[in-house]
């Protein structure tokens, strides 16, 4: 959702956080901060005292998720580190970031660019950053993105795809042969949008057998492509049913979807260079594949600061 109006205020809000909703609500005490403990009031305290970083995160468990992993690949380079988690909207959290109350915010670099600049259309992920840095307050900066997306996609159920014999190497313009033969679900707004069936028949010559006007991403989606109700939908790449269930993603080599990679998003003064390597190396390694395993590993009831602490030891950061 970067060349169009975000669909949701803090980014394009996957299925996992949708998911989740009932485990956010207890994910406000998890992780850990310096001294073994977070607020339970986000936008409690003043500015970082030049000694912390302060980590923050938005309201929904994958940038809790996302916190505990930076936050916690800071702490293994000896940076002392707080949490302010569970904050609301992007307004808040770019506001807290400009003053210096956060120091460290995991992005999503698409929905950030269009908070900043509607217009934008990038064409690639450093396109994107760049657009970005052209419109951040002189305060802040972005670090390296990950190759980790959490973004709308075109996928099918297991029985579908293996009708067709398409995986996940298999792309969206592999459809077109057979799209007439489909039925796509996905929210109402995605019948009329480019990054939808306006796009996917502009870009990649699509026209699908019908299409049902269900939910973003959500429980009525879900359960649709389980039921094969519909044999694609619109799921966001890291929603834990995609594993659950065998889903297959197809790929977006067009990038109808844009881009909405992890990117860490900093206030300069309050992170020391060795803080700003530390979490160069989790973006270097953290891809949509694992996002999207440890959302899952989260959404079974693991506490998401324990699941941050284990990926880290194996990717040899933690």
């Amino acid at each position: 959702m970067t060349s169009n109006a975000p669909r949701r205020s803090i980014k394009s809000y996957s299925a996992a956080a949708v998911a989740l909703a009932a485990t956010t609500a207890l994910l406000a005490g998890c992780g850990s901060s310096s001294d073994g403990s977070k607020s339970s009031d986000p936008l409690q305290g003043g500015k970082s005292d030049g000694k912390t970083v302060v980590v923050g995160s938005n309201n929904f468990a994958e940038s809790i998720l996302l916190a505990d992993i930076y936050g916690e690949a800071l702490k293994a380079k000896g940076v002392k580190v707080t949490y302010k988690p569970n904050i609301g909207s992007r307004e808040t959290t770019y506001g807290l970031l400009k003053n210096g109350s956060i120091t460290v915010l995991p992005e999503y670099n698409g929905a950030l660019l269009a908070y900043l600049d509607p217009k934008a259309a990038p064409k690639t992920v450093e396109a994107t950053t760049a657009a970005i840095e052209a419109k951040l307050d002189s305060k802040l900066t972005l670090l390296d993105p990950a190759s980790a997306q959490d973004k709308d996609s075109v996928t099918l159920n297991k029985a579908t795809a293996d009708k067709y014999k398409l995986t996940s190497d298999s792309s969206i313009a592999d459809l077109k042969d057979i799209a007439k033969d489909l039925v796509i679900g996905a929210s109402p707004e995605f019948q009329t949008r480019q990054q939808g069936l306006v796009g996917l028949k502009s870009v990649y010559g699509l026209e699908f057998k019908g299409f049902k006007a269900l939910d973003a991403g959500g429980p009525l989606t879900q359960a649709a492509l389980k039921k094969n109700t519909v044999q694609a939908a619109d799921l966001f790449t890291t929603d834990p049913t995609i594993t659950k269930e065998k889903h297959v993603v197809l790929q977006d080599p067009k990038n109808l979807f844009g881009f909405e990679n992890v990117q860490p998003l900093v206030y300069k003064s309050g992170l020391p260079s060795d803080g700003v390597s530390a979490l160069n190396a989790v973006s270097a390694k953290l891809d949509t594949k694992a996002l999207l395993d440890l959302d899952t590993q989260v959404q079974a009831g693991k506490d998401p600061l324990d699941v941050a602490k284990t990926w880290l030891k194996s990717a040899g950061i933690g």
